[in-house]
């Protein structure tokens, strides 16, 4: 909206050009900060008019496959869940407010957030209103196949001209491997694998939003860095013009998990559900895309890679002993096992993720 007003009144917007800092002509370092400020404070204000709402209608059910885990959280049973729309809501306000709604990353971010949340939201529906576990993992993987495809056919179109748009790049050293047109299967399987990564460890109050925080401020900071050209070259990082407006909406996610937060902290008054932890790993994943750091991504989101390792190889040793390799999977869930207080587990994991993001954009000067 800002960005629109600016270029509608032109003699305005050549008053500010001057002052304003990398690819964006109009204050992206300001609506960055801005969209961050709108977002939480609209979660932090529609927080509690949405928890009333949810509490009359959509309320966790404990119940999985693990007797002792239900046992376990059992009194997180009625919580109010779906708490995720209101963080999708604060997310798309401050971007439509502060973004520039003619970038094709911006609009792509938004198309991430919507359509994930929705897949989400319906799947939270369908768990809580039914006798069924949600949308079948089938169904649910088909729909998350189809917006990856979108957003990948959409980004490969964007990034065909750039010199090293379509490469993998090692973070660690000038090469990268060229992904043609094996790109947009690249795309689907980073953002269905982030979105679904970041679902996973939702699974302990304040987890999953405590990492995104560390992981999007990094990203904020990587597509900022990916859209200002004389920053790229310095950091020897592929330099994407328009990236920068991305991070109007990464900081815009930041800003509304963090006034969520505020609600799900120990003891939780709402939970995200898959409406919004959907959505929030699609919008990780887009920004690592984008700025081509998807190995980055696997070092900052590194507490999520490691949660849904832990279920993949507790899965496959189950299948080929017989045997359980940690005591439940997620690995939160095996220190719960062990008697670990839950907020003693979220803060640690929180401070491994702190770790992970300022490792992963320190690595940016190693070459």
């Amino acid at each position: 909206m800002l960005v629109f007003l600016l270029h509608r009144f032109s003699g305005l917007l050549e008053q500010v050009e001057s002052h304003s800092s990398g690819d964006s002509r109009v204050f992206l370092t300001a609506r960055i900060a801005l969209a961050s400020v709108t977002s939480f404070l609209m979660a932090i204000l529609l927080g509690p008019m949405a928890i009333r709402w949810l509490q009359s209608r959509f309320r966790e059910r404990v119940d999985s496959a693990s007797e002792r885990l239900n046992e376990i959280q059992a009194n997180k049973n009625a919580t109010p869940t779906m708490g995720g729309l209101f963080v999708v809501a604060a997310v798309v306000v401050a971007v439509l407010l502060w973004g520039d709604l003619t970038s094709r990353y911006v609009q792509l971010g938004l198309f991430a957030a919507l359509g994930f949340s929705s897949l989400g939201a319906v799947d939270d529906w369908i768990k809580l209103s039914t006798t069924r576990n949600g949308l079948g993992i089938r169904q649910k993987l088909v729909v998350q196949l189809i917006l990856g495809l979108m957003i990948g056919w959409v980004l490969y179109y964007e990034h065909v001209d750039h010199p090293h748009g379509l490469e993998l790049i090692w973070p660690f050293g000038d090469y990268g491997v060229w992904l043609g047109g094996g790109f947009v299967l690249w795309a689907v399987l980073v953002i269905v694998g982030s979105s679904n990564a970041v679902n996973l460890t939702d699974g302990l109050d304040g987890l999953a939003g405590g990492c995104t925080i560390f992981a999007g401020a990094a990203f904020v900071a990587l597509t900022y860095l990916a859209g200002h050209m004389v920053m790229a070259e310095y950091l020897s990082i592929p330099y994407i013009a328009g990236a920068g407006e991305l991070s109007v909406v990464v900081g815009a996610l930041v800003g509304a998990v963090l006034g969520f937060l505020w609600f799900n902290c120990y003891p939780a008054q709402v939970f995200m559900g898959d409406t919004g932890a959907l959505a929030v790993g699609a919008i990780l994943g887009l920004a690592a895309l984008v700025t081509r750091q998807e190995v980055l991504l696997v070092i900052v989101g590194g507490v999520f890679v490691i949660e849904t390792l832990s279920v993949i190889l507790q899965v496959g040793w189950f299948r080929l002993t017989g045997r359980r390799l940690i005591a439940c999977s997620p690995l939160h869930n095996h220190f719960l096992f062990q008697g670990q207080h839950e907020i003693k587990i979220v803060v640690r994991f929180w401070i491994g993720s702190a770790l992970l993001a300022i490792v992963g954009v320190a690595s940016l000067k190693i070459h």
